[in-house]
């Protein structure tokens, strides 16, 4: 029997493209190059018969070129908390093992990359707010990052947009979209500076993502 899992996860992420990120205007990226970091805090979750609630989770990633070309490296930060049984589960979800290959944005992200380096276990301090667009990261000594909503050049006054994927989305039904920086050290190492982020929810089991009713 095929393992049974779900995660709903309140999940920011900040990558080094414009506000028109081209993974989700399906444009080319921004740079010529891909890399961001992304981290979320599970309100509900399991594998099997393993809770993964009240955890959190991070990831990096890092193209030469466009993600589609691959050669991607990618890094996994587990909670330090969840205990052997856990960080296996987690393990399997974030690098893509788990479920339909495709079916979420862990699996096809991580069909690009040549290299998974081993996961890092530690303390994840993360706070997200999706309706108000703010986000803090740290993962002390390797990430420090945070969320804002894009300012309108215009008035000085938040600007807000937001993406709705209804169908055809193996990542999101609905996202809020806002300005991002992350100083990342260690083997995937980046510098993002007020470049694309994301703050929604993302909600899969292991058929793929589960739709908003």
């Amino acid at each position: 029997m095929s393992d049974q899992w779900m995660i709903k996860s309140q999940t920011f992420g900040n990558c080094n493209c414009a506000a028109n990120c081209g993974c989700q205007f399906n444009l080319p990226s921004t740079n010529g190059f891909c890399q961001f970091v992304e981290a979320g805090h599970i309100e509900e979750g399991y594998f099997n018969d393993v809770s993964l609630t009240g955890l959190n989770w991070a990831f990096m990633m890092i193209w030469p070129g466009e993600i589609a070309d691959g050669n991607g490296r990618e890094l996994i930060v587990i909670d330090e908390r969840a205990n052997d049984e856990q960080r296996e589960a987690l393990r399997k979800i974030i690098i893509g093992e788990a479920g339909e290959p495709g079916s979420n944005h862990f699996s096809v992200f991580g069909s690009t990359c040549s290299e998974v380096l081993d996961p890092v276990y530690a303390t994840i301090n993360l706070e997200i707010d999706i309706d108000s667009r703010t986000a803090s990261l740290e993962v002390p000594g390797m990430i420090k990052a945070s969320g804002t909503p894009i300012i309108n050049e215009f008035d000085g006054q938040p600007f807000h947009i937001a993406l709705s994927r209804p169908s055809g989305s193996f990542e999101f039904t609905y996202a809020e979209i806002g300005a991002g920086s992350a100083s990342v050290t260690g083997p995937l190492p980046m510098e993002l500076d007020g470049s694309y982020a994301q703050f929604c929810i993302h909600h899969y089991d292991q058929d793929g993502l589960v739709a908003a009713a």
